[in-house]
Parts: C-alpha cells; structure tokens; sequence
C-alpha cells in the first residue's frame, strides 16, 4: 500500500532556489506544471515556487469524470475550489464540494478528489504547511496509495 514519493517532488513543495526579496512573484503559475508531482497525483499540479519556509500553494486540475490519487500526508491541506463540482472522501466520509468551498484535509489523512462533471474540469488552489514541516526536521513525508 505503501508508494515512495520521490525525493525530488518532497523537496520541490516549498522550494526555495531563489534569494527572497522584498517582492517575490510567481508569474503564470499554470505555464509551470511540475511533472513529477502530477504524475504522483494523477493529475495536473502547478507548484508556486516561492520563497516561504511555512506554507506552500499548489493548483490543482481534476480533469471532467477524473478523480486524483487516493494519498495522505503530514502536513495539513486547505483546498479552495475554483471551479467546478464533486466530492472527496477524507478517511472514508464523504465531502460534497461546489466552486467556493474549501476543504480540509487533516495531517496523515487519507483523501481523494473526485469531478463528478463529465463535461468540464475541476480548479482548486491547495494550501499546506509542507514547508514548516521541512525546515522543521525534513518531517514532510507522503504516501500514495498502491
């Protein structure tokens, strides 16, 4: 059951290979998919690469009737939808979910996203405390369900 997360994608959630500045951007999140990382969700994720050492913002695509891996994680997940409509399941119950909700994934938790729209893809922008967890002691772990 246990699926080993590269190390590669646990160092790029909070990257920091730039000196932070007074401003820092991250322009065009959506031209930058990070491919390691949606291939370990089973769908597109686009990775803010800023400077924090506390918190992290990914954006998510579920793709129209997709669903993403079933995964869990220490760190803990705010997850605002954008667009679209469906449900997750968070240790077994299940969340029904419509663009301006936001979910919460608890650490160590056991979730999945499912798009119950046949005809259009689902948004949403994630928010975790991966960072602090990985400057804290490297504690950040991941697992993917087999």
């Amino acid at each position: 059951m246990n699926t080993t997360v590269s190390e590669e994608t646990e160092n790029s959630i909070g990257n920091t290979e730039f000196k932070p500045s007074k401003y820092a951007i991250h322009r065009q999140i959506e031209n930058s998919l990070d491919e390691q990382f949606s291939k370990e969700r089973q769908h597109p994720c686009y990775i803010a690469k800023l400077p924090s050492h506390t918190a992290s913002m990914n954006v998510g695509v579920v793709v129209a009737g997709g669903t993403s891996g079933n995964h869990r994680h220490y760190y803990e997940s705010l997850i605002y939808i954008i667009r679209g409509k469906g449900y997750s399941v968070v240790e077994g119950n299940k969340v029904d979910w419509e663009s301006g909700d936001i979910i919460y994934a608890p650490p160590w938790s056991w979730h999945q996203h499912f798009n119950t729209d046949p005809d259009n893809e689902v948004r949403y922008v994630a928010y975790t405390n991966a960072p602090l967890l990985q400057n804290v002691g490297g504690i950040a772990r991941r697992e993917e369900a087999a």
